[in-house]
């Protein structure tokens, strides 16, 4: 894991003093090293920051045995070792044992085919000297962040936006990227900054004499449709469920185990729940000795998880870290981590994320194994296990009908409805038959979100809505209409708020240093997942009852029996205190005050009335507030302008 950043330059020599800005903009990701190089044409400029995993000599870029070729990469390939051993045998001859190097060579032999041969999270560039031409590559789930902007006829690209900043990109706010992620429909192409773009997950980017191109390479394939058969006999049933089990639970284990092995000790993230848990237990049987495992808490003790965490830590063997937090290190902590996150925080899950992988540092660990991506995987969501209920007929189309129209006619004081902030949202809610939970807290939020906007921000989106606009783009992406309701919301979740929130949290590991691996984002366990029937998936009263089968001797009763339950990390409102005290003193302050298109009146009036809320309203006002306090924060910070 490492931070990159490269300059590509058609019609001049590259800025080696702007690449050095970007590098060092970079340093927090790989602490251990730093190096840049500008090619003999001066055409293209690359830079590296070295987190140390397997190699400590592993500095980038690295040149092709010709010197053709050079790369940069930020991220890990698993199975590194067998397919450094076929190269070998073909012929290539290897100047480091970072993993890294195995891109380049397949890049040699296959060119973008490479990518097929290639298993892990990853983003890289490859400059091709010869040719001029530059290839760069994002992971398929885009778990390693990948930013680029083009500006004055040169094309930047970087692991984070500060280092695209760095380099002398323009700071400003891209309105519609901004647009996006108030309405919780945040688009993996865009960010929140203007002139910057996202490399999309599962795409590359070729640039050169043609200008910048993005392809998709990769897409979780649409399952196909099965018709209902008869019944199988019980037996047989059963027998067939059992080879399902089986194979889950060898992919499990193939995915857990690529991934401890480093050349540094790997450690594991726990919460106590079924996902991380079931990585810990799988960890702890490929070492000889304890695996580390780390647990955030609160000292608040309605929010701390803890307890659950001791007990499979216990049962692991593993050598247990709490690091307990309290509501003044969250909000002493809360603007760093969403500067290092460059996104929009909901609630304080990000602070509690940033300190834990501070903890981890502390300890002496670089890297650690995290349960995230389970819930996709295994329809581990109630709105997707309602979605697979309503698409077999659990919950028709009329019934849902009359939930939504309840539900939009339900009274909501100084906000609109869904149906007015989005006409489109309520017919996707629809089409895409989700629990009506996850829209009651849209209803509420997203009102909310317009009423302290700006009316020329506003009035500029009249008309245009983007749940319309990115169900529309996914669709003709991804042909929507052939994968199943539940598959096409898991989607668009994928496509929107996992890959731009959920997985943000890199930048937050990262800003100690600590790279965070994700086994069941395995994108060959993912692929046989898709590719099971939902009955499979879903058709049992205990939530991911495939995956507790699969693990079940990894994992002790506790957990095995547990209810899952959302991570909640502490509110700021209806609590006096330190959060609420930095949300008082963010909001009311200059860099609010400055933001283009928020109306710091109707923040204030907002923050005025947070004593006459009700039990129901907190929420959606806790996160209103704290992505306000996100905005003010970045606005602070960078100083952008409209």
């Amino acid at each position: 894991m490492c931070g990159i950043a490269a300059i590509l330059s058609q019609d001049g020599p590259v800025d080696a003093a702007a690449l050095r800005r970007a590098t060092q903009a970079l340093r927090h990701r790989g602490p251990d090293a730093e190096r840049t190089w500008v090619s003999p044409s001066g055409r293209v400029g690359l830079g590296h920051t070295l987190l140390v995993i397997n190699d400590p000599q592993g500095h980038q870029p690295i040149a092709s045995e010709d010197g053709r070729l050079q790369i940069i990469v930020n991220g890990q390939f698993y199975d590194f070792k067998r397919i450094r051993a076929e190269l070998e045998a073909r012929g290539h001859r290897f100047r480091t044992r970072s993993d890294s190097e195995i891109a380049l060579h397949l890049y040699e032999d296959l060119g973008a085919g490479c990518l097929e041969q290639l298993r892990g999270q990853f983003a890289f560039v490859i400059w091709d000297e010869e040719t001029g031409r530059l290839f760069a590559a994002r992971d398929r789930f885009g778990l390693k962040p990948f930013f680029y902007a083009e500006h004055e006829g040169v094309l930047y690209l970087a692991s984070e936006a500060k280092a695209l900043f760095a380099a002398g990109v323009p700071r400003g706010w891209d309105e519609r990227g901004v647009y996006h992620w108030l309405l919780a429909c945040p688009d993996e192409r865009l960010s929140l900054f203007k002139g910057i773009r996202q490399v999309p997950p599962g795409h590359v980017l070729r640039a050169g004499g043609g200008g910048v191109r993005l392809e998709r390479y990769w897409d979780l394939p649409a399952s196909p449709r099965r018709r209902k058969s008869p019944g199988a006999p019980p037996a047989a049933a059963s027998a067939e469920f059992d080879r399902v089990v089986e194979r889950t639970r060898e992919l499990t284990e193939e995915a857990v185990r690529l991934r401890m092995v480093a050349g540094v000790p790997v450690g594991c993230l726990i919460s106590g729940g079924l996902d991380s848990s079931s990585v810990l237990g799988m960890a702890a049987t490929c070492t000889d000795g304890p695996v580390a495992a780390f647990t955030v808490g609160f000292e608040r003790r309605e929010f701390d998880e803890s307890a659950g965490a001791r007990e499979m830590a216990a049962a692991a063997g593993a050598d247990h870290t709490v690091v307990t937090l309290s509501d003044a290190d969250l909000a002493d902590h809360f603007a760093d981590a969403v500067w290092h996150a460059e996104t929009l925080q909901y609630n304080t899950h990000g602070a509690a994320r940033y300190l834990l992988s501070r903890g981890v540092r502390e300890a002496g660990y670089r890297s650690v194994l995290a349960g995230e991506g389970a819930d996709e995987a295994f329809f581990g969501y109630e709105f997707l296990r309602a979605a697979t209920g309503a698409s077999r007929g659990g919950l028709g189309p009329r019934k849902l009908l009359r939930i939504l129209s309840g539900l939009l006619r339900s009274p909501r004081r100084h906000h609109p409805t869904l149906a007015a902030v989005s006409p489109w949202l309520a017919r996707l809610a629809l089409l895409l038959p989700a629990a009506p939970s996850l829209f009651t807290r849209l209803s509420g939020g997203l009102g909310l979100i317009q009423s302290v906007c700006s009316r020329d921000f506003l009035h500029g989106f009249d008309g245009y809505d983007p749940y319309r606009t990115y169900y529309r783009r996914c669709k003709e992406a991804a042909d929507l209409s052939r994968r199943e309701p539940a598959r096409r919301l898991l989607y668009l979740w994928q496509h929107s708020i996992f890959a731009n929130y959920h997985m943000a949290a890199d930048r937050l590991d990262m800003a100690h240093g600590v790279e965070v691996r994700l086994p069941f984002l395995d994108h060959e366990l993912f692929e046989y997942c898709n590719s099971l029937p939902l009955a499979v998936l879903t058709d049992h009263a205990r939530e991911k009852h495939l995956l507790r089968q699969a693990v079940r001797s990894y994992i002790p009763d506790s957990v095995y029996g547990a209810v899952k339950r959302p991570f909640m990390a502490p509110s700021a409102v209806g609590v006096e205190g330190p959060l609420h005290d930095f949300l008082q003193d963010t909001l009311r302050g200059e860099a609010m005050k400055a933001v283009p298109f928020v109306d710091a009146g109707a923040v204030g009036g907002v923050l005025d009335g947070l004593g006459g809320l009700g039990e129901w309203d907190r929420g959606s006002v806790d996160s209103l507030l704290l992505m306000l306090a996100s905005v003010a924060v970045l606005q602070g910070r960078w100083g952008l302008g409209s």
